[in-house]
């Protein structure tokens, strides 16, 4: 008997129709003779809803009472999932995460896991129930709801499965597969059969909503197998795997856009040693993450220093740095949310050289203009206007023939 770790996203479960397609998938999965543990995240927009009815009551609430708050989406989602089974006769029991024993650290809102105790998972199994835990949330060590950021019901699942070694887990959504870029903007977008954890890692970080990053690192780290389909029809979807197992002729294997994205450029920067740790020590002692970073050559004994991170986090950085104004000598610095980060992200890039230059050489041809650039084996990201963005992923994916890929 396999065990299966089945993840159903907010619009899977947006309505009462939805709830009862995905209850009649997930007793689908058990008739075949599956065990079947159930993350379910909040109903459609509801954590959005929630945000505009906390805002509405206070504009800055303190972490802790905005984790309780959205993190009671998820309790109804479970709940109801739950009774959609026990209409269809199947036993089911919904938990929180704190029912289950998700043990997560003390950071509010973009909380990371710590553990998870399978007693109470593993013995509602063995009595041939059907597991509906509710994603996003867990508790930490002094029982407080924690929530693990957007998308972290997917983190939720890939932990579990991690946890339970789980034969496969399923990351349900509204597509039926990853694919080189956004079908939304590119028709002719192809879907990928397969993808490295690596080139998954890098895509959904740089903006490809189909998984969230934390989510596909658990996977690479704990060798979760991972596949990513639609839960609104039965097409094959994607499977990730090591890179190791797959061919590497294929250079490019996707192409992200992310528009939630803000730069930060600091102007006359002292050229001394320290300089640049107290920058970025403050952001991350904020919980700020920073992307991109970008360090112009010295002159006079100043430099500027540029940096992207997301537009979450853009009030709190520039908090952190009018607080940093005096000790880095009262420099200047500006910022722009109309912005878009680009990239292409392939394994095959490795040993392929000239990569780089045909991306240029493709946005220069659209003429657009590039703000940043940064590399790593497997990706080059750009930073460009987001006017410029449906135009730079069209031209990026016709570029390198994405649309042949099969």
């Amino acid at each position: 008997m396999a065990l299966v770790v089945q993840k159903f996203g907010g619009s899977s479960v947006a309505n009462p129709e939805r709830i009862k397609r995905v209850a009649k998938r997930v007793t689908e999965c058990k008739e075949a003779g599956n065990n079947v543990v159930v993350v379910v995240s909040a109903l459609g927009d509801t954590t959005d809803e929630l945000i505009t009815l906390a805002k509405q009551i206070n504009p800055n609430p303190s972490e802790r009472e905005y984790d309780m708050l959205v993190s009671t989406g998820e309790q109804i989602s479970i709940a109801l999932l739950a009774m959609a089974i026990q209409a269809l006769n199947y036993p089911v029991i919904s938990l929180t995460g704190a029912q289950v024993g998700i043990r997560t650290d003390n950071t509010h809102a973009k909380a990371k896991i710590m553990g998870i105790g399978t007693e109470r998972l593993t013995e509602e199994l063995n009595q041939g129930k059907i597991v509906i835990v509710a994603g996003f949330q867990g508790v930490n060590i002094n029982n407080d709801v924690t929530t693990l950021g957007r998308g972290g019901s997917d983190t939720t699942a890939v932990a579990l499965a991690a946890a339970l070694k789980a034969d496969v887990c399923e990351i349900f959504t509204d597509v039926d597969g990853v694919y080189t870029a956004d079908p939304r903007l590119v028709p002719n977008a192809s879907k990928l059969k397969t993808i490295s954890y690596d080139e998954m890692l890098e895509l959904a970080s740089l903006g490809a909503g189909v998984l969230q990053p934390r989510a596909v690192e658990f996977a690479k780290i704990h060798n979760v197998t991972l596949c990513v389909r639609s839960s609104f029809n039965y097409n094959e979807g994607t499977i990730l795997q090591e890179v190791s197992e797959m061919e590497k002729d294929i250079v490019v294997s996707g192409v992200a856009h992310d528009l939630n994205v803000v730069k930060f450029a600091i102007y006359d920067v002292p050229d001394k040693p320290g300089i640049a740790s107290k920058i970025f020590k403050a952001l991350a002692n904020a919980t700020i993450n920073v992307d991109m970073i970008i360090q112009s050559a010295e002159r006079n004994g100043i430099n500027d220093i540029a940096f992207t991170t997301s537009k979450d986090d853009m009030d709190k950085a520039l908090k952190v740095l009018d607080s940093l104004n005096g000790d880095l000598g009262s420099p200047s610095y500006k910022y722009r949310d109309n912005v878009a980060k680009i990239s292409i992200v392939g394994a095959g890039m490795i040993t392929n050289p000239g990569v780089a230059a045909m991306m240029f050489e493709a946005l220069y041809e659209e003429g657009i203009n590039i703000d940043m650039i940064t590399t790593s084996e497997i990706k080059v990201s750009c930073i460009i206007n987001a006017e410029d963005t449906e135009k730079a992923v069209k031209s990026l994916h016709n570029k390198f023939d994405l649309d042949k890929i099969s």
